[in-house]
C-alpha cells in the first residue's frame, strides 16, 4: 500500500490495553455519586461518612470474589507500584525483625520495574541476599533450577504470573509447592497485575501469601489498586498516620477509584470466560497473520502459556520505536513493552534480554496488547497497516521482502 492510499484511521486504533484500558461506562456511573453527593470521609461517624465506609466494604468484597479471597485480606493502595513496594518492604522488614539469619529473597529476571527497583533498595539499604531466577528461552522459569536455588534461608519470593511485555504465565502454584517443601515459612507474593480480568485467579489454589492487582489494567480508574495478603501474614507497614486500611496503609481512602475498581471487578467476575474466548481468537487472528506475511517476524515468549491479549514481536532489521511512531501516525497505538517507565531514559528491555535475544531482536520489539472492545475489523486494519510499513522500512534499507 502505498503511503498516498493509506490514511489515518478515523478513530485510533488502541492495542495498548496492557498498559491501561479505557474505564467501563457501568464503572463511571457507579462512581459518579461518589465524586459529587457521597463525598463523606469513610473515617467520619455522620451519615455521609458511614455511606463511604460501606461503599469501600462493598468493593472489598467484590475483589475478593474475583480471587477467591476473604475481604479482610484485600488491602487499598494506590496502585500497582505501591502493592509491590509495600509486599516486599513490608515483608523484608518482618523478615529482620523475626529471623534475621534468613535474609535471602528470589525473585525472577523479568519482574515488573516495581519489583526490581524496591529489591534493589532492600539489598542495599536492609542488608538482603537477592538471587535473580533466570527464564528459559520460551520466557518460563525453569522448576529444576528454581528448585536448586531455593534453600531453607529463602524468606520472601516474588514472581509475577504473568508478565507485563511478553505475557507468559508462570506456574505459580508448582513454585510454591517447592518452595514451602524447602521451608514452609517462606513468603511467597505474586505481582498479578497482567493477570488480572485475563486469566482466572484463586489465591487459594495458587498458594501464594500476597498478590498484587491493579484497576486500571481491568477498565477501572487509575491511582488505585491492591495487595492480597493471606490471613495470618502480618507485614510491616512503609506509610504511617492515621491506620487506614487495618492498620497497615495510612491515608484517606480514595473512595469513588475504591468504588470503580470494586465495579470493574464485579463485571470482569460476570464475563471473564467469554471475553476471554474472543480476544483469545483475535489473538490467534494476528499471530498467524504475522507469523505468516510478515518474513523476519519472530513471536517473543511461549505461544501457549500466555495471556490472550498479549503479542510481542521482534521484527528483524527493524527499529521499533520508529516502527511505532509510523504506527501512531495512521492511528494505530501500541508500545514497545512497558510503558510504566516512560518518563526515564529508554533503555532496552530486561525481559527480552532475559529470553536471550540479540540487540536486533530487542530493539526491534513491539508489543500489541488486545482489550475487550478492540474489534476484527480493527485487527485487520492494524496488520495490514504493520504490514505496509514493514515493507517500507525493508525498502529503504535495501532489505525488501522476497
Amino acid at each position: 500500500m502505498s503511503k498516498n492510499n493509506r490514511t489515518r484511521t478515523k478513530e485510533p486504533i488502541y492495542l495498548d490495553n496492557a498498559s491501561s484500558s479505557p474505564i467501563d461506562v457501568n464503572v463511571i456511573n457507579e462512581m459518579l455519586p461518589f465524586l459529587t453527593s457521597f463525598y463523606g470521609n469513610p473515617s467520619s461517624l455522620h451519615g455521609l461518612g458511614r455511606k463511604s465506609t460501606i461503599a469501600v466494604s462493598k468493593a472489598r468484597a467484590r475483589i475478593s470474589k474475583l480471587i477467591g479471597s476473604k475481604s479482610n485480606e484485600i488491602y487499598f493502595t494506590s496502585g500497582g507500584t505501591e502493592s509491590n513496594n509495600l509486599a516486599l518492604i513490608g515483608c523484608a522488614r518482618l523478615i529482620d525483625n523475626m529471623k534475621p539469619t534468613c535474609k535471602r529473597i528470589l525473585i525472577s529476571k523479568i519482574e515488573h520495574d516495581s519489583i526490581i527497583e524496591t529489591i534493589k533498595f532492600i539489598e542495599k539499604d536492609m542488608e538482603f541476599e537477592i538471587d535473580y531466577i533466570p527464564i528459559k528461552n520460551d520466557g518460563l522459569i525453569d522448576l529444576d533450577i528454581f528448585r536448586k536455588m531455593v534453600s531453607p534461608k529463602t524468606s520472601l519470593i516474588s514472581v509475577m504470573l504473568a508478565n507485563n511485555e511478553i505475557g507468559i504465565i508462570q506456574p505459580i502454584r508448582s513454585l510454591v509447592e517447592i518452595a514451602k517443601a524447602k521451608n514452609n515459612n517462606t513468603i511467597f507474593h505474586s505481582d498479578a497485575v497482567q493477570a488480572l480480568g485475563k486469566i482466572p485467579i484463586n489465591v487459594n489454589d495458587l498458594k501464594i501469601d500476597m498478590m498484587t492487582i491493579s484497576s486500571h489494567k481491568i477498565n477501572g480508574p487509575k491511582g488505585i489498586g491492591a495487595l492480597f495478603i493471606k490471613q495470618g501474614i502480618h507485614i510491616k507497614p512503609i506509610i504511617f498516620g492515621g491506620g487506614q486500611e487495618m492498620n497497615l496503609r495510612s491515608g484517606t481512602e480514595n473512595v469513588s477509584a475504591i468504588v470503580g475498581f470494586g465495579k470493574a471487578c464485579e463485571i470482569w467476575k460476570e464475563k471473564l470466560e467469554s471475553v476471554q474466548t474472543k480476544i483469545s481468537g483475535l489473538q490467534r487472528y494476528m499471530i498467524d497473520r504475522i507469523i505468516n506475511e510478515i518474513p523476519g517476524s519472530a513471536l517473543n515468549g511461549s505461544r501457549e502459556n500466555r495471556i490472550p491479549n498479549n503479542v510481542n514481536f521482534s521484527f528483524s532489521g527493524i527499529n521499533g520505536e520508529n516502527l511505532l511512531i509510523k504506527l501512531d501516525e495512521y492511528g494505530i497505538e501500541a508500545s514497545t513493552g512497558s510503558a510504566c517507565s516512560s518518563n526515564k531514559k529508554q533503555k532496552a528491555s530486561h525481559v527480552l534480554k532475559a529470553l536471550g535475544l540479540t540487540y536486533d531482536q530487542v530493539s526491534g520489539s513491539i508489543r500489541f496488547s488486545i482489550g475487550y472492545q478492540n474489534t476484527l475489523e480493527e485487527l485487520k486494519i492494524a496488520v495490514d497497516t504493520l504490514k505496509n510499513l514493514i515493507i517500507e522500512f525493508k525498502k529503504i534499507n535495501g532489505d525488501g521482502f522476497p
